[in-house]
């Protein structure tokens, strides 16, 4: 069975314009894990020298242009819990990663079938 030649490159166009959105999608999840997995560091690293504080020092957070005293449980509860929701986002962001890394693939592998087969579908 042939395809005329139409319908072959309006359907090779829409392969390759679904594996080039695919293609931006994974360099912004790339770069969005980056960006989380920096502030996770961040993080752990602010919740590691709060932890190393003396008991009793007051710990002051900034809040617009004023710096607010927290206690340094609350503090460090706060870490915890934005370092948690931050790995369950990487965790997330992973996901859809394998997706769209599948969905480029198929559409490469799919554009070669097409090319491979002379246009016989």
């Amino acid at each position: 069975m042939s395809i005329s030649n139409e319908a072959l490159q309006k359907l090779v166009q829409e392969i390759e314009t679904q594996a080039i959105q695919s293609q931006q999608q994974i360099s912004l999840v790339r770069s969005q894990v980056a960006s989380k997995q920096r502030e996770i560091r961040i993080l752990e690293l602010t919740s590691k020298e709060v932890g190393d504080l003396p008991s009793g020092t007051n710990i002051y957070e900034g809040v617009g242009k004023m710096f607010v005293f927290s206690p340094t449980s609350e503090v460090d509860k706060r870490l915890k819990t934005e370092t948690s929701d931050l790995k369950s986002d990487v965790e997330n962001l992973g996901k859809k990663l394998q997706y769209l890394e599948t969905t480029h693939k198929n559409s490469r592998e799919h554009i070669d079938q097409i090319f491979n087969s002379g246009g016989r579908a």
